[in-house]
């Protein structure tokens, strides 16, 4: 591609994909580019996931999202993006990395794991979901710990450690104890998160009181073993027999792509990076954030549902 390009959109998630139908309806040259398939981070979302939001409140541009239950599946959400990006025939590159962002008088290179691109202006819509919160303990690295879970069929009839009680946790460790595995759950508080969904977190708490599921509560995992898992507890060091463990601590931004652009982070240990919330465009000029990117460590800040307007918002900016 020789020519100049208005706006590079990097990330093909549902916000992403707003930029690019607003980048088309005001007649701009545009281009998504997605290190992976289409919505790439709800794709690797777990099996059985149901949305805390409502189709609704997941929806862009105005297009209907019509779900079987209010509440829509992962598998509904992926049919819904899938066919707003086809249906409307977004310029999207898939499967392409970009690699490097660099400066060019008023421009900007955009060099990717497949080609090299100059643009006016780029939105970075990345996200969270590449990076896990890493656990920092001896055996963090063994093949039976995983920061991602799937599919609960694959732990039937073992014992599995599921760190953390937050939505992603509590689910994993229900779906695995109804499929047949011996679930235990390392908590670092003193009970279930309070941002739990309302209708999981009674199931939950009912499933630990009657003894089905066992939580070790204001505990930590200590190390990690072939056999075994030790962790920190009010009554002292526990070792537990174990098969996998399911370290599902949360997620982070790719913070050094943002630094590498010349994007400044704040100075708090939440690192919400530096931008304009009335324009969203950041430090640089021409290089705009919009979803969950913008609230650096505050994950549970920027959801589909609040941060869907950052597309009209950019788009208006761009094309004033």
């Amino acid at each position: 591609m020789n020519k100049t390009l208005d706006v590079i959109i990097i990330g093909a998630g549902p916000i992403g994909i707003a930029c690019g139908l607003e980048a088309k309806k005001r007649n701009l040259n545009y281009l998504i580019i997605e290190k992976g398939p289409l919505v790439n981070s709800l794709y690797h979302y777990p099996t059985n996931m149901t949305f805390f939001s409502t189709s609704e409140k997941l929806e862009i541009d105005n297009i209907p999202f019509i779900s079987n239950n209010p509440k829509p599946t992962k598998r509904e959400a992926l049919e819904y993006y899938r066919r707003i990006a086809t249906s409307n025939e977004l310029q999207v590159q898939l499967f392409e990395k970009v690699e490097k962002v660099s400066r060019k008088e008023e421009k900007y290179e955009v060099k990717s794991s497949k080609a090299t691109y100059t643009t006016k202006n780029i939105i970075v819509a990345t996200g969270f979901y590449d990076i896990p919160n890493p656990l920092n303990i001896p055996g963090e690295g063994l093949p039976k710990v995983t920061h991602y879970y799937n599919d609960p069929h694959y732990y039937a009839g073992q014992d599995v450690a599921v760190i953390g009680a937050s939505n992603s946790s509590v689910d994993a460790a229900l779906e695995v104890y109804r499929k047949g595995g011996n679930v235990t759950m390392i908590v670092r508080g003193k009970s279930i998160g309070e941002r739990v969904k309302y209708w999981v977190r009674p199931d939950i708490i009912n499933r630990i009181e009657e003894g089905s599921i066992t939580a070790y509560y204001e505990s930590e995992l200590k190390e990690i073993r072939g056999n075994d898992i030790k962790i920190s507890s009010p009554k002292g060091e526990k070792v537990l027999p174990n098969d996998f463990v399911l370290a599902l601590t949360g997620y982070q931004p790719n913070f050094a792509f943002l630094k590498s652009m010349g994007i400044t982070l704040g100075e708090t240990e939440k690192k919400i990076p530096t931008y304009n919330p009335q324009t969203m465009e950041t430090n640089q000029k021409g290089i705009y954030l919009a979803g969950v990117i913008c609230g650096g460590l505050e994950t549970h800040k920027w959801f589909i549902e609040n941060s869907r307007i950052h597309a009209k918002i950019i788009m208006e900016n761009i094309n004033s």
